[in-house]
C-alpha cells in the first residue's frame, strides 16, 4: 500500500505537533500546526488609557462637590460682595448701581458710628475671649483628672455650645433685667444697688460678653482636653520624680505642650468676636446696638446699613473690611506664634 504525504512545510512552518493518521481509504495524511498559534488579546490602548486618566482625576472628582459647593456659596459671593462695595445701591432698587469706587470706605472712614462699632468689638472680644480661654483651661485641667463621672462632665459642659443662641440670649436678658432680673436681685442681696446692664456702656458690654463666655467655654475647653491628652505622660512622671508640684507640671509641661492648640483658640475666638451678631441683638432686640450704640459691634452695624438704612453698598464695604481686619489679626497671631516657636527652637 503506497502512503501518500502532505507536501513539506514551507520554510519557517511549525514542526509537525500531531502523529500520522491513517484516512479510511488507506492513505497517511501528515497533520501540521499553524504557523503562529492564536495569542491572547491585548487590552486596548484606549481602554488602559482611560483607566490611567480615571485612576489621575478621580481624587478631584471625589473632592470636586466640597469645592463647587464653596465656590458657590463662598468665592462668589465674597467676590460679588468686593463688586457691589464699589457701588451706591439701595435695597429698594437694587438693579440701579452707581459707581463710587472707593466712595463707600471713605464714608466709613468719616462715620463716628463706624469707629464706634470697631471700638465696642474690640472691648467685647477682649471681655469674652479672655476669660473664655482662662476658664476654659482651668476646666479641660481638672477633667483631665481620673474622676468619678468625668464622661457626664464632658459631656456636660458641652450643652451650652449646644444650645440655641437666641434661646440662651434670651434667658440672659432676662438675667440681666435692670428692675426684676435675677442678677441684681443678688447684687442687692449684698448690699450694691441694681445695674443697669442694657443701657451702661461698661455693664452691656459685659452682659453681652457673659453670653459668648457661657456658650463658647465648654467647647474650648473639649479642645484643650484633647490637646492635653496628646502630651505623653512620660512628662509629668518625670517631673514628678523631679519634685515638681500640680502647679509647675501645668506650667512647665501642660502650657508648652498645649501651645499649637491655645494658637489655635484664640485665632477662632478672635474671629468669632470680629464678627458677633446674634449675641447683641438679641440681649436688647435693637439693631443700633443700645439707645447710644453702646454695644453695637460692626456685625450690627452692617445689618444697619444694609437692612436698617438699606445701603447696600455701605454694607458690603463693611463685610469686607471685617474680612480685612480678620486676615490682618490672624496674620498677626501667627506671625507671634511662629517667632516664639523659632526662638524657643533656637535655645
Amino acid at each position: 500500500m503506497y502512503g501518500v504525504h502532505a507536501p513539506p512545510p514551507c520554510a519557517g512552518a511549525a514542526h509537525p505537533t500531531s502523529p500520522t493518521d491513517s484516512s479510511p481509504k488507506g492513505r497517511t495524511v501528515t497533520l501540521t500546526a499553524p504557523v503562529n498559534p492564536p495569542k491572547a488579546l491585548p487590552v486596548s490602548r484606549r481602554e488602559s488609557s482611560v483607566r490611567r486618566a480615571w485612576r489621575k482625576a478621580s481624587p478631584y472628582a471625589y473632592i470636586a462637590p466640597f469645592f463647587t459647593l464653596f465656590a458657590a456659596f463662598g468665592v462668589f459671593p465674597l467676590i460679588y460682595t468686593a463688586y457691589v462695595s464699589l457701588y451706591r445701591v439701595e435695597l429698594q432698587t437694587p438693579g440701579d448701581m452707581e459707581w463710587r469706587g472707593l466712595g463707600n470706605y471713605t464714608a466709613l472712614l468719616g462715620d463716628e458710628f463706624f469707629w464706634n462699632s470697631l471700638r465696642n468689638t474690640f472691648t467685647i472680644g477682649v471681655l469674652s475671649t479672655v476669660p473664655q480661654l482662662v476658664i476654659a483651661l482651668g476646666l479641660a485641667h481638672l477633667l483631665n483628672y481620673r474622676m468619678r463621672g468625668r464622661t457626664f462632665l464632658r459631656t456636660a459642659v458641652l450643652l451650652p455650645y449646644a444650645t440655641s443662641v437666641a434661646a440662651a440670649t434670651l434667658v440672659f436678658a432676662q438675667l440681666f433685667g435692670r428692675d426684676f432680673g435675677l442678677i441684681n436681685y443678688v447684687l442687692g442681696a449684698v448690699g450694691i444697688g441694681p445695674v443697669d446692664w442694657q443701657n451702661d456702656t461698661v455693664a452691656s458690654q459685659i452682659a453681652v460678653s457673659t453670653v459668648v463666655v457661657w456658650r463658647w467655654t465648654g467647647y474650648n475647653a473639649l479642645i484643650y482636653l484633647a490637646g492635653m491628652q496628646s502630651i505623653p505622660d512620660e512628662l509629668y512622671e518625670a517631673a514628678a520624680m523631679d519634685g515638681a508640684s500640680r502647679w509647675r507640671q501645668f506650667f512647665h509641661v501642660t502650657l508648652p505642650g498645649l501651645r499649637p492648640t491655645i494658637v489655635f483658640t484664640v485665632i477662632v475666638s478672635t474671629i468669632g468676636a470680629t464678627q458677633l451678631f446674634g449675641e447683641p441683638l438679641l440681649l436688647e432686640g435693637s439693631i443700633s446696638g443700645g439707645i447710644s450704640h453702646q454695644y453695637q459691634t460692626l456685625g450690627l452695624y452692617m445689618y444697619e446699613q444694609g437692612w436698617g438704612f438699606f445701603h447696600l453698598g455701605r454694607a458690603a464695604a463693611i463685610a469686607w473690611v471685617m474680612f480685612l481686619l480678620i486676615v490682618v489679626v490672624v496674620g498677626v497671631n501667627a506671625l507671634i506664634a511662629r517667632r516664639r516657636s523659632r526662638k524657643e527652637a533656637g535655645r
